[in-house]
Formats: C-alpha cells, structure tokens, sequence
C-alpha cells in the first residue's frame, strides 16, 4: 500500500487537451494528485469544481493540483469544458498507476461487487516523497482540508 514517508511511484500519463505529464518532471514543486472514479458525476463533479476554486490558493503555494480517473482523454476534455475546470484531468485507461497508488478497489453498490477507484487523495512534497495520503474521501470540505496541508509543508 502506498503510504506517507514513501517514494511516490512516478507515472508519465497523458492529460486533457493532449499533452502528457510526467510527475517526477514537476519537482520541486508539491503535487497534489486526486483519484476519483468517473468523469460528470455528482461526487466527482464537486471535488473537481472545489479544487478548481482553490487553484489560485494551491498556486500561491506553489503546488500543482492534478485529477486522475480511467476515463479517456476525449471524455476529460469534455468534462473539463462543461464544468470549466482547471485542473489538469490525467487518463489512467489501463489503471496501471491506479493499482500503483493502491486505490483501484474491488467496491459494492445495490448488492453488486465491481471494481472501481476509490476515491482518494496524495500530497506529494518536493522531494517527491509521499506527504500525506486521505483514503475514501468525503468530498465536501476535502480541498480546502488539502490546500491547508499544502501550506503546512
């Protein structure tokens, strides 16, 4: 499982818009890296519009805030344009880096097992290390909990 103190295990995906990101190529900066399960749904619609309210607060302290799903780039683009986001929406299609960070999890919902992303939240410092980690987040008041981490580092 990945936990605080480790080494955050570093990815190359590509991002709304068509660019890719690489995470070990943001350093020093402190990243913020929100997995959440699907694009324009109620839960994962708030998180992404709470964070993108606080990017100017995240930016002044010098982090960079970034959501990961394993819906494709084509459907990020369209959740990033009619939400007006601006968060960068990264496509983890194979759920590659999703098992790395120990958040695709066998979920149930009606009576139905399934696999999914449980929804969860890394902060990652400079050095790349793992600085804090939030497990099956609740959404309302979560950025606001992480823009304070951030500020603590």
């Amino acid at each position: 499982m990945t936990e605080t103190g480790q080494t955050a295990p570093d990815f190359t995906l590509p991002r709304d818009g068509g660019d890719q990101v690489t995470l070990s190529a943001l350093r020093p900066a402190p990243v913020v890296l929100f997995f959440y399960p699907r694009d324009d749904t109620s839960g994962c619609t708030k998180e992404s519009l709470a964070f993108t309210a606080l990017q100017d607060e995240f930016q002044a302290a010098g982090a960079i805030v970034m959501g990961i799903s394993k819906d494709t780039v084509a459907k990020h683009d369209k959740f990033r344009d009619k939400h007006d986001l601006g968060v960068p929406l990264l496509s983890d299609a194979d759920s590659d880096i999703c098992e790395q960070y120990d958040v695709w999890k066998e979920k149930s919902m009606y009576g139905k097992t399934f696999w999914g992303i449980e929804r969860s939240t890394f902060l990652i410092d400079g050095n790349g290390q793992i600085a804090r980690v939030w497990r099956k987040v609740k959404v309302p008041g979560h950025a606001e909990e992480v823009l304070d981490a951030v500020k603590s580092l």
